[in-house]
């Protein structure tokens, strides 16, 4: 465990070092890494998802997709509150000297947050749209990456969100087969509103 930690350590530190080296590259992640920037970019991606494809087959399994996404980034969400309240890891700028390109969080490092959200939503869309999936999942990556860089989370932080994340996709996935009626429902509530 201790050598985990000093690895953690030392790749937040390494990645860290280049904060205000490169004046570009750290407005980039000042972009991509705060709490609006990503979230709206990935919800956008879902809106456009659930329209995009004229094709009925196509646009049904997209938008199961779609509503899976939706309810494993919750239960997701719900997960990772569950383990802050169990678990509280300091954030690394609280143990080492770092530059910040963030505000200072006061909640648990472990398990981050972003990362569980972010990959539950890409990894949901990769399962039927894989060019979509491939790219919302580059966006999940450089989101939770960006954040180590900024001095916000450890590498293994992000590590156990993203496994959050993949996890409660492929529960959700087992879940909504078995609760088949239910976004069958939605999808037909929706059609009949022209949402769908």
């Amino acid at each position: 465990m201790e050598a985990l930690k000093q690895a953690d350590s030392n790749i937040v530190i390494w990645l860290n070092q280049w904060v205000g080296e490169y004046r570009v590259l750290d407005q980039v992640v000042e972009v991509v890494v705060s709490d609006y920037f990503t979230p709206v970019t990935l919800a956008l991606s879902l809106l456009w998802l659930w329209f995009a494809t004229r094709d009925p087959g196509k646009r049904m399994t997209t938008q199961r997709a779609v509503i899976t996404a939706i309810a494993s980034l919750a239960i997701a969400n719900l997960v990772v509150l569950m383990m802050n309240d169990f678990y509280f890891r300091p954030r690394p700028f609280t143990e080492m000297q770092l530059n910040l390109l963030f505000y200072r969080p006061t909640d648990s490092s472990f398990p981050a947050n972003p990362a569980a959200l972010s990959f539950a939503i890409a990894f949901s869309i990769l399962q039927t749209r894989r060019g979509a999936g491939a790219i919302l999942l580059g966006i999940a990556a450089i989101w939770s990456l960006s954040r180590v860089y900024a001095g916000v989370f450890y590498l293994s932080d992000v590590a156990a969100g993203a496994a959050i994340g993949v996890t409660t996709v492929l529960c959700m996935n087992f879940l909504l087969r078995w609760l088949d009626p239910v976004p069958t429902a939605v999808l037909r509530v929706g059609k009949a509103l022209h949402l769908a």
